[in-house]
């Protein structure tokens, strides 16, 4: 029973083909290509507007130099919000439950930020390694701390996206397994099951958009320490 609850989170392929091309591409089928018109339509004036508010959002921390990312930034936080949200329906596959994929968008990102601080301002850059006013006994410890902590970050991004979409997963899976064997035997018990099982449906929608918005959010932060 356990190892079919973990079969979800298994690449699919068919023919022998991987399908996770496919769920990684779809996504940007879904969006309107917006028209040449004056006046949008209301889905179109929608995707707008969300849009420009995440951007502006994204840009706050940021300096100048680091608004070139903008477009970056945002086109993934979509890419990841939608991915996510399409991973709730019954029979799909969330790719963003491998770690592989996560630390695919989390490392390049991340060494691309270090790469740009170290070109940029070395100093500053290497500065963040050792706090001002560290005690002389301290400085290798503090060194190496720093050090591990920076290259512990691209870890915790991808991790921590791929454990919060796989507990939650879980947890769906498991209510809906227990309101489908209570519902015979105890059906009051089963519609009490049923409410919560949505509620944490709504809880699951919440946490795919903040999740994906967390990821890229530190990426900005990170790119910020060293522009």
């Amino acid at each position: 029973m356990m190892v079919s609850f973990f079969d979800q989170f298994a690449s699919p392929s068919y023919l022998g083909v991987p399908l996770i091309a496919i769920a990684i591409a779809l996504p940007w089928v879904l969006y309107p290509t917006p028209s040449s018109r004056w006046i949008n339509n209301r889905l179109i004036t929608a995707q707008e507007w969300f849009i420009n508010r995440s951007t502006n959002q994204l840009m706050l921390p940021l300096s100048v130099e680091g608004h070139k990312w903008a477009l970056l930034l945002t086109s993934l936080m979509i890419f990841l919000i939608t991915i996510n949200m399409l991973g709730l329906l019954p029979y799909t596959f969330t790719p963003t439950t491998q770690l592989s994929l996560n630390m695919g968008f989390a490392v390049p990102l991340w060494l691309a930020t270090v790469i740009i601080g170290m070109r940029n301002q070395p100093t500053v850059a290497l500065g963040h390694l050792l706090p001002e006013g560290t005690p002389i006994l301290l400085i290798p410890v503090l060194i190496i701390i720093e050090t591990i902590s920076l290259f512990i970050r691209p870890l915790a991004l991808g991790v921590r996206l791929t454990a919060n979409l796989t507990a939650g997963h879980l947890l769906i899976q498991l209510i809906a397994t227990a309101v489908f064997v209570l519902l015979p035997m105890m059906p009051t018990v089963a519609i009490l099951t049923a409410t919560v099982l949505f509620l944490l449906t709504l809880l699951e929608v919440a946490v795919a958009m903040i999740q994906a918005y967390v990821f890229v959010l530190l990426l900005s932060l990170y790119l910020q320490e060293n522009t």
